[in-house]
């Protein structure tokens, strides 16, 4: 039987793989997506996102939509 009560406390659950937006230094390069420590079992394939190479030094994916930013 499920727990009636699980709905009850959803501020103490940690949605997986929830940051869209994530800043990266040249240390984290080569990009790729998803990044060491996200939740594997919901994940889509690995790609390797070229973000060196973009001129606003900005990329997003295009399977989960998480916006990568490049600070120097």
């Amino acid at each position: 039987m499920p727990n009636p009560h699980t709905a009850d406390h959803q501020d103490q659950y940690k949605t997986p793989n929830a940051q869209q937006s994530v800043e990266i230094t040249r240390a984290d390069l080569p990009l790729h997506c998803p990044m060491p420590g996200a939740s594997l079992w919901n994940s889509h394939p690995r790609v390797f996102l070229p973000i060196e190479d973009a001129k606003d030094k900005t990329y997003i994916c295009p399977y989960c939509g998480t916006h990568y930013v490049l600070k120097d």
